[in-house]
């Protein structure tokens, strides 16, 4: 059985207005990752991430990118308690 993990990730730069949460939950879904992904009033864009570790290191690495128009600064990464169900959401 693979190991889980559930983070609390805030992702600074130019991530919104350029389809990043989007693009996040396509991405987590395709990973097979809950959680849940919002915007910031500060221009960040945050979010929980919980499945497989493997998946969900490799959703935090894609996120250094992010989608074609973003511009990543950094990520912050801290534990989270992990999201009950399976579903990944787009949120206010």
């Amino acid at each position: 059985m693979s190991e889980t993990k559930s983070i609390h990730v805030v992702i600074h730069g130019r991530v919104q207005g350029v389809f990043y949460r989007k693009w996040t939950q396509e991405r987590a879904r395709h990973h097979s990752i809950a959680g849940w992904v919002r915007n910031r009033d500060d221009g960040a864009v945050e979010g929980v991430f919980s499945g497989a570790a493997e998946a969900v290191d490799a959703l935090v690495d894609e996120c250094r990118d992010g989608p074609p128009a973003a511009r990543v600064e950094g990520i912050d990464v801290t534990a989270a308690e992990p999201v009950p169900g399976q579903h990944f959401e787009v949120t206010d």
